[in-house]
């Protein structure tokens, strides 16, 4: 059984949100569900939360910012002693908001930037002005001391921009740079025609790596687990020694980490491996966090790294890649099958 210390919580505050991005995990709508966690439910998730570790929580969405009170469960969550960041698309950032998430402690904030010009990333939101909003945004809430990080979706429309995207990130001054490269789920699934294939991915990851070393920024990619294969096999070719000297926080992680060290909370309380992976674990509105975390069936599934299935199975970058199993199960509806984008013949199959 493989599962880690839980180190990451991303919970789905609300669907409600004020764009209509086209690679949307949530399918996010302008109205709230009415069946969303009450703020007496979210103070109950957070303490239960607390009960089992002191992970980082993700309050996401949707556009968390929508809630009214959510800035009352971040300092709940914040006196519980996790630590709260936020993930927003930034539109609603203000000079006075920006000051109260650094009055509450917010550490970082994420905001995704798709496109190094209002053109693309706008075509991304499907809202005019969203580009030059999340820049704003980024200006404020720098200047209010908050540290920044800028988060992008990879696909076949922009990888080609990755490098200037990358420039853009150092410019307006973020801290960190993560990519996300597509699964096609929610409304994301009308882009399934946009998600790289085997090489592709390779090709990207292999240029991101590259840019990554080259820069200041702190760089991690996600929902990419074969780029922690890709960045060993680099670093041998280098002569260097992965470690958190010389490679950061991608020296302390994995590829996919469902279910070992991260969970998500959808907005209504249901736990699932992450975001994008639409199976359920359990609800917290009918059984205790730490409950679900510990025993469910499907966490436990994903925690027994003997029951992959392919060439995952006998991979020899299992320990530090998994496949992404989101992606595994929305391509043949088995989760632990082997990851389909991944080009790697692992030794073992290559003696075969």
């Amino acid at each position: 059984m493989n599962r880690l210390p839980l180190r990451l919580v991303a919970w789905e505050m609300t669907r409600a949100c004020n764009l209509a991005c086209v690679h949307c995990r949530a399918g996010a709508c302008p109205e709230a569900d009415p069946d969303e966690l009450t703020t007496a439910e979210g103070r109950v998730l957070i303490d239960s939360i607390a009960r089992v570790a002191k992970p980082i929580l993700i309050m996401t969405g949707g556009e968390p910012l929508l809630r009214r009170d959510f800035f009352d469960l971040a300092r709940h969550a914040m006196s519980a002693g996790l630590r709260a960041v936020l993930a927003t698309n930034g539109v609603l950032v203000t000079e006075p908001i920006a000051r109260e998430i650094a009055d509450v402690g917010i550490p970082r904030v994420s905001i995704s930037i798709d496109g190094p010009s209002p053109e693309d990333h706008d075509t991304f939101r499907k809202v005019p002005g969203a580009f030059e909003a999340s820049l704003a945004a980024v200006a404020r809430l720098r200047q209010a001391g908050v540290a920044v990080q800028i988060n992008t979706t990879l696909t076949r429309r922009n990888r080609h921009q990755l490098a200037e995207i990358m420039k853009l990130v150092e410019k307006i001054g973020a801290a960190a740079f993560h990519v996300f490269l597509l699964v096609p789920t929610g409304r994301a699934r009308d882009l399934a025609g946009e998600e790289m294939g085997p090489r592709e991915y390779e090709e990207t990851l292999l240029e991101f790596y590259r840019l990554g070393r080259a820069s200041p920024l702190e760089t991690k990619a996600t929902c990419a687990p074969q780029y922690y294969r890709i960045m060993r096999e680099q670093a041998k070719a280098e002569g260097l020694e992965v470690t958190e000297q010389t490679f950061g926080l991608n020296a302390r992680t994995r590829g996919c980490l469902a279910g070992l060290s991260f969970v998500f909370v959808s907005h209504r309380g249901e736990l699932q491996p992450c975001g994008y992976f639409d199976v359920q674990a359990g609800s917290v509105r009918k059984a205790d966090f730490g409950e679900i975390w510990a025993n469910a069936p499907l966490f436990n599934t994903l925690r027994d790294f003997h029951l992959l299935e392919g060439k995952c199975a006998r991979c020899d970058y299992v320990r530090y890649c998994g496949g992404c199993r989101a992606r595994a199960y929305e391509h043949t509806g088995r989760y632990m099958a082997e990851e389909p984008y991944c080009p790697h013949k692992p030794p073992a199959l290559r003696e075969q």
